[in-house]
This record gives structure tokens, C-alpha cells and sequence, in this order.
């Protein structure tokens, strides 16, 4: 768990950024294989993804933002310039973003979510791999065999043993994504890959969130903002299934 893997004069190779780089990379190169097996826009498909991670990075950034609001308000350029950011804001902001994309383009949004899908969770596994090298998202004091020491200089200013939660959202994040993976090449539903995304992570990060021990999170209410996210985005999940299930019913009996 050091962040600073390699030092070449002044510059430094940060786990952290190295784990992010890795997940973005390979969301990309998997991104483009489904594109050309499932007859997506092949040619655009790279011009699209730029477009989400742009837009991903910017949500993902503002929600923060929105939850140290009075910090923000006090001094903006130490909050926009911080490390902070919310994975929750990354995830529904690129999901917005390729609503607009595949209206822009008169694509078939549903299509393209459903099948893109699988690869969101596959590079959160490796982001949240970067959180643990990086000592940030941590869980809360443990004296369990599982616990994680930080180092002085990582992210967790604790002087103890911690609940290593970012391995345990790593690990749910590629257990999401090989399910999705799995319903896409072989289940009969895949067309509802995009709602149990939405499901499975929500139940995820909500449980997770018991968790954790940092507390510059934001919370609404006795709920993390995570949590608050959660409850709707689960929601609107079941909400998609329902919509389309109710629709082949009534395909089948005209």
C-alpha cells in the first residue's frame, strides 16, 4: 500500500494513478472488442468513450464539490484542486453522458448501456485497487487479523489498523463486472445489463459505506451521499426492468 512506486527526478509514479491509467486502458480496449462483436459504431466508439470519461471526471468532481459545499464556497481552488471525488457523480454522469451522445448520433442508447456496461465496473475494480495504493476511501479501526497499517504519508491519517474497504469494493466491482460479462455473452436477458448495474453496485456501496472510516464524504440526513445515491439508482434500476419487461408483454400479446 505505498503510493509512490518509482521516483525519476522530480517526477514520481503514483500507484494511484497508475491503477486509474490501467482501468481506463482496458475499458477502452474492451470497449472497442464488444463495439465490433455487437455491431456498435466501431469508428466512433473511441470519439464516444473520450466524451464519457470527459464528462465522468467533471461529475465526478462536482459532486464533490457539492458535498464539501461550504469549504467550496470558502475557497474553490483548494477543493477543485484536492483529490477528492466521487465515484457515485463518475458513474451517472458517463451514463448521461452517453444518453446524450447516443441521441446526438441517433444510436440506440439502450443498445449501447447495455452492452458498454460491463466495462465500467472492470476499471472502478482497478480505481478502487489505485484508492488502496493511494490510502484514501479506507474503512474504519479494526484489531481483525485483516486490518491495514498505512503508511504517515498515504491519504488515511490514522495511526492504526484499518478495514482495507477499497479491496472489498474492488472485489465486488470484478464480481459485478463478471456477471454482466457472463449475461452479455451467454445470459437470455442481457437487455437488462445497464439496470442491474445499477442494482448490484447500489447494493454494493450502500452496504460498503457501513464500512468506512472517512468521514469527508458528505451525508444526507443518517445516510452517506453514497447511501442517498444508492437508494435511487437501485430504484431506477428495478424501475428499467420492470418498464421493459412490461413492454415484451405487451409485444407478445399484440
Amino acid at each position: 500500500m505505498y503510493n509512490d512506486w518509482l521516483k525519476i527526478g522530480p517526477l514520481t509514479v503514483h500507484g494511484y494513478g497508475v491503477m486509474i491509467a490501467v482501468g481506463v486502458l482496458a475499458a477502452i480496449w474492451l470497449a472497442e472488442k464488444l463495439a465490433e462483436k455487437f455491431d456498435l459504431e466501431k469508428d466512433s466508439i473511441d470519439s464516444m468513450i473520450f466524451f464519457i470519461l470527459v464528462c465522468a471526471f467533471a461529475l465526478s468532481k462536482l459532486t464533490y464539490c457539492l458535498t464539501v459545499l461550504p469549504q467550496f464556497l470558502k475557497d474553490p481552488l483548494s477543493v477543485l484542486g484536492s483529490g477528492g471525488w466521487v465515484v457515485y457523480g463518475g458513474v451517472l454522469g458517463g451514463i448521461f453522458a452517453a444518453w446524450i451522445w447516443c441521441r446526438w448520433h441517433h444510436w440506440d442508447f439502450m443498445k449501447y448501456l447495455n452492452t458498454l456496461i460491463v466495462t465500467v465496473p472492470m476499471a472502478q475494480g482497478f480505481g478502487r485497487i489505485g484508492c488502496f495504493f493511494a490510502g484514501c476511501c479506507y474503512g474504519h479501526e479494526t484489531t481483525a487479523w485483516y486490518g491495514v497499517r498505512f503508511p504517515a504519508d498515504s491519504l488515511c491519517p490514522l495511526d492504526t489498523a484499518v478495514i482495507p474497504t477499497q479491496l472489498i469494493s474492488s472485489a465486488g466491482d470484478f464480481l459485478i463486472f463478471a456477471v454482466l460479462y457472463w449475461n452479455l455473452m451467454h445470459g437470455k436477458h442481457s437487455e437488462d445489463n445497464g439496470a442491474w448495474y445499477l442494482i448490484l453496485y447500489s447494493i454494493g456501496r450502500f452496504m460498503i459505506e457501513f464500512l468506512r472510516g472517512d468521514i469527508n464524504r458528505g451525508f444526507i440526513g443518517s445516510l452517506s451521499t453514497s447511501q442517498f445515491i444508492a437508494v435511487f439508482a437501485a430504484l431506477f434500476g428495478a424501475w428499467l426492468i420492470y418498464r421493459r419487461q412490461k413492454n415484451t408483454m405487451k409485444e407478445n400479446n399484440i
